[in-house]
């Protein structure tokens, strides 16, 4: 099984990572910043707004079991792309809609998976397709937040459980629980 990788943005990526680690083929979700300036910029830094970066996950998926576009719909069933820099109260680029391909192939996809996305929304789809940087992996206290602390923090509980919701419905076949 070769694991391919897909780094995407759709804001709070305590948020982004909950969903993503219910899709079946998917083996890894890390959560971390990418598309910025600074090297290894810390969650203050980027929560100001000055690095550029972008709160981003890293989907380690299998493509026997899902396809990089499978994963591209997904995430834009599960956020707006057509706010921009922004998912509801959380305001600011490194909360920006965003795909950053690895390969050709993903770029074409991206592409692809804004179009389709296009077709569901009447506002447009502000998502960008920005060049793969530097990935950072975020602090330890951020990777499987769900699981943990976000049990106990209201924001989470008030957002998390609809985009899982979301992804229960629309992609009932793809999930693992």
């Amino acid at each position: 099984m070769a694991i391919e990788y897909a780094v995407i943005a759709g804001g709070c990526f305590w948020c982004t990572e909950a969903v993503f680690k219910d899709v079946i083929g998917v083996e890894s979700v890390e959560s971390g910043y990418t598309g910025g300036a600074r090297p290894h910029p810390t969650y203050e830094q980027v929560c100001s707004g000055a690095t550029g970066h972008a709160e981003a996950i890293r989907v380690g998926f299998d493509p026997e079991k899902v396809s990089y576009g499978d994963l591209l719909d997904i995430s834009f069933a599960t956020h707006d792309p057509t706010q921009l820099n922004r998912q509801g109260n959380d305001i600011g680029t490194q909360y920006r809609s965003a795909i950053f391909p690895a390969t050709p192939e993903q770029e074409a996809e991206a592409v692809a998976a804004i179009a389709r996305a296009q077709q569901d929304h009447q506002d447009p789809v502000v998502t960008t397709i920005e060049p793969l940087k530097e990935w950072y992996p975020a602090e330890a206290y951020h990777q499987d937040y769900w699981d943990g602390a976000g049990q106990r923090n209201g924001y989470c509980l008030a957002v998390i459980p609809p985009k899982l919701q979301k992804l229960r419905k629309s992609f009932a076949n793809r999930v693992k629980s």
